[in-house]
């Protein structure tokens, strides 16, 4: 259903853009979701395509040194979460989880005293630790820095994608209950409402008119159908069909 694009009104994957991103995508893992979660903003999402290519086997993963490979294998090769920033530089650098920290802080402020600083400290470890060139050691920090100035937290990101994929199962399994219920939370909203009604066509399951011998206050199922709520009338409130 997800990888379909079949995804309106699933926490964080519904906008149009989303859709059209996991249709290209086609999500078969649960990290996947955790990655677009955290590359479905301005400026990572530049890496969606490299993604994608990469997940197809279209174009190979460039891990930037091989003893990266374990660490990035899962998003394919592109630092999507600010805990690869501070794991690259301790795998490479030998920086501890307190100074990789203070690496990924200083990327992210992009203080010019601080980021010389640490960049003389990274290329330094790297040789030390794993035998890189000053010359290699650079163009990986720039690298590095390039993925931190967006990096997300991956914790954030697998708290949303946990509950996206919680409501993707809802949805999946109780389709008409899961449309019913989501069309009375957003009962006010028409633009919201026409869109849900889209969503049950493709689903096969029709939005039946309301009637008064038939509907409640909110949107109910009935027959593998959903029956429109009498609130959601226009001009109808909430509070004058709980008192009919």
């Amino acid at each position: 259903m997800i990888s379909a694009g079949h995804s309106v009104g699933v926490f964080q994957l519904e906008s149009t853009g989303m859709r059209d991103t996991l249709k290209k995508m086609r999500p078969n893992r649960f990290e996947d979701i955790i990655a677009l979660v955290a590359l479905y903003r301005p400026g990572p999402m530049d890496n969606i395509p490299i993604y994608i290519d990469v997940k197809e086997g279209r174009i190979p993963a460039d891990y930037l040194h091989p003893k990266l490979q374990p660490m990035l294998e899962e998003t394919y090769g592109i630092m999507v979460y600010q805990e690869q920033v501070m794991q690259a530089a301790q795998i490479l650098s030998g920086y501890t989880l307190g100074g990789a920290d203070l690496l990924r802080r200083a990327m992210g402020k992009k203080i010019k005293e601080e980021m010389d600083a640490q960049r003389a400290l990274f290329v330094d470890g790297a040789a030390k630790h794993s035998n890189v060139s000053p010359e290699r050691a650079e163009e990986i920090f720039e690298q590095i820095e390039k993925f931190a100035g967006y990096g997300f937290n991956k914790s954030h990101a697998a708290a949303y994608a946990l509950v996206a994929y919680q409501t993707a199962w809802l949805k999946a399994n109780y389709p008409v209950e899961f449309m019913a219920a989501s069309m009375t939370l957003d009962m006010g909203n028409t633009d919201k409402l026409a869109v849900f009604r889209q969503a049950l066509v493709q689903m096969n399951h029709p939005l039946l008119l309301p009637d008064i011998n038939k509907s409640d206050v909110t949107f109910k199922v009935e027959n593998k159908s959903v029956r429109y709520a009498l609130a959601a009338i226009k001009g109808v409130g909430v509070q004058a069909m709980e008192f009919l």
